[in-house]
């Protein structure tokens, strides 16, 4: 049925033209000062991490990209536009009212997201994906997705892969892949999708808020102008995807070993016990390593997002200062 021509649809975001008009290119960004940029994801302060170190998080991570000369940008969806950076007070919001009000958005829920109006945070997946839209191609998280353990029972990968292995010459700073993950089958994965690796200061992966799980990084570079170096190679080559900088966690608050995987382990009997799974898996197990660390990994996953995001600041401005951003 056509529309009445004397009562016209009622608009969506994706019916206003300037809907996606901020991811055009680098100079579009809103308040850009001309400083090199960094991306950050959302998904930690609205379903990662509890109030209010969710909000103290993401200051502190803003500021750590600014210390390193660089300038950070919280990347999120509010009312079905996509926003490169929050004010204050929107970070606060989100903070305060969490999932309760945004919704968890990753690069294949993007397009709902816009025509639909959604409030939401947006995951490694989504903000790297919206980033490189608008010309910024460095980005810091935590830890990423991947491979989940029993994937040959119940196959779920995370999204954040495929976007690795799209986002190419991109340069994703964490503290390599959450440990409730198959690790080894992350690493397959990685190499099988052309996703490169780096170890920043380490010669293994580390596992999160573990400072080694144990498995070798193909290479290592202890300085972010070797980094820089790198990714130009990348980009001469024309090789495709991202390039992963991984930074161990600091040696002061990373958990032990066998704290962490004696933790998990029941964490996930939690999680089946309760028929937890798909993307409400992983917020769940963060919170029962919180609760069942007594608070020391959420004092790890601080402490490393603040770290990586200084790191990811660095970067940019080392590929800045080579003219390869």
């Amino acid at each position: 049925m056509k529309p009445s021509p004397t009562r016209p649809p009622t608009p969506t975001p994706m019916d206003e033209p300037d809907a996606v008009s901020d991811l055009g290119a680098p100079t579009d960004v809103p308040g850009w000062t001309g400083s090199p940029l960094v991306a950050l994801e959302s998904t930690l302060i609205a379903q990662g991490l509890p109030w209010p170190d969710n909000l103290a998080t993401a200051l502190e991570a803003q500021r750590a990209v600014a210390e390193s000369g660089a300038e950070g940008r919280t990347l999120a969806i509010l009312e079905g536009k996509p926003r490169l950076g929050l004010s204050v007070e929107e970070l606060e919001g989100m903070a305060r009212r969490g999932s309760s009000r945004f919704r968890k958005a990753a690069r294949r829920d993007l397009a709902a997201a816009l025509a639909l109006g959604w409030d939401a945070a947006t995951t490694v997946s989504a903000t790297l994906f919206l980033a490189r839209r608008a010309g910024i191609r460095v980005m810091a998280t935590g830890g990423l997705g991947g491979v989940h353990r029993g994937w040959t029972e119940r196959p779920d990968l995370s999204g954040d892969l495929l976007e690795l292995a799209d986002a190419h010459g991109c340069v994703v700073v964490c503290s390599g892949f959450k440990s409730i993950l198959d690790l080894p089958a992350t690493l397959e994965a990685l190499e099988t999708l052309g996703v490169a690796l780096v170890g920043y200061c380490t010669d293994d992966l580390p596992a999160f808020t573990e400072r080694s799980s144990g498995l070798p990084v193909p290479a290592r570079v202890e300085t972010p102008d070797q980094i820089a170096k790198i990714v130009r190679a990348h980009r001469t080559l024309g090789l495709p995807g991202a390039i992963v900088v991984v930074q161990p966690v600091d040696q002061a608050v990373a958990l032990e070993d066998r704290l962490a995987r004696e933790a998990l382990d029941e964490a996930l009997i939690d999680a089946e016990r309760q028929g937890v799974h798909g993307a409400a898996l992983t917020p769940f197990l963060l919170g029962r390593l919180r609760d069942r660390t007594g608070g020391a990994s959420l004092i790890a996953n601080r402490r490393l997002i603040v770290d990586n995001a200084r790191l990811a600041g660095a970067i940019a401005v080392a590929l800045a200062g080579t003219g390869t951003d």
